[in-house]
């Protein structure tokens, strides 16, 4: 709690008023009627998050408590509400937690620190950083990034389930946890650490894929390599494969990649990143 910073953001909530015995989240519960449309998009993904997790699989309840803390977010961040890729994200914390307020402050908390902008209904955060991902490739594996520019995946194909998803439904949960624990130390810089070190590590298998079908497979695939699957291992390379690479770095690439995005582009890859999610 301390560290995510949720503790503070409790604190601060509930010194603007009173909520009763049972606090906050508790009065957001009881006493706040959530869109219906959103409250119908949260249960149609609870059964397909962690499916095969047995925390899930087995647990009415654990699936009611997601359910609940997705609801009061999406009540408290009216500009977001609920979009695909959250529910991992809670559920995870849920998953480690066990504890069902604990898990919607540090979930708000982190979501508001460092990702606001990914979960909007124009998705613009996620969009320009799967193009500073590109950027980066471009500028790290050139060979690499013409080859796939030459086959003709877009990057909202490769990239749009690790940044939505903050890589919770893509990598094992011991790595993805071990990914996070740095996100509070390195703030969102980690995801394309994570991102580069991954598509380096496979940069040969990647290179010999020669149509659309077989490169997108191979990004498919890439996630539960060997290399990808030793988490010491994996967690070790991240901060070596990428080299050297500053935030200001990053938000020099946001400040570029924004400039370039016209309105027609933007909402071009706006289409590709949501249809992605939905074919997800």
């Amino acid at each position: 709690m301390i560290i995510s910073e949720a503790d503070t953001l409790k604190k601060v909530t509930h010194q603007t008023r009173h909520y009763g015995t049972g606090g906050y989240y508790a009065f957001m519960l009881n006493n706040k009627i959530l869109d219906p449309d959103i409250g119908e998009t949260i249960r149609t993904d609870l059964p397909r998050t962690f499916p095969e997790n047995i925390f899930f699989r087995n647990s009415l309840e654990h699936q009611q408590q997601l359910s609940r803390i997705l609801k009061v977010f999406a009540l408290d961040e009216k500009n977001i509400g609920y979009c695909q890729g959250l529910n991992y994200i809670a559920a995870l914390i849920l998953l480690v937690t066990k504890h069902e307020e604990n898990t919607y402050w540090i979930f708000r908390s982190v979501i508001n620190k460092y990702f606001s902008d990914y979960y909007t209904k124009t998705l613009t955060g996620v969009v320009r950083d799967i193009d500073v991902l590109s950027e980066l490739v471009k500028i790290k594996m050139p060979h690499l990034y013409d080859h796939i520019s030459k086959v003709g995946v877009p990057w909202p194909v490769i990239a749009t389930k690790w940044f939505i998803c903050m890589f919770a439904d893509v990598l094992p949960v011991e790595t993805v946890l071990r990914i996070w624990d740095c996100l509070f130390v390195e703030g969102p810089k980690i995801l394309f650490r994570v991102s580069l070190t991954l598509i380096k590590l496979h940069e040969r298998a990647l290179l010999e894929c020669e149509d659309f079908t077989t490169l997108v497979e191979c990004f498919k695939s890439m996630v539960r390599s060997p290399a990808v699957l030793n988490c010491h291992s994996f967690m070790s390379q991240i901060f070596k494969i990428p080299g050297t690479l500053k935030r200001s770095t990053i938000e020099n690439l946001r400040l570029e990649v924004e400039k370039k995005l016209s309105q027609e582009k933007m909402m071009r890859k706006r289409v590709e990143v949501k249809s992605t999610i939905r074919d997800r």
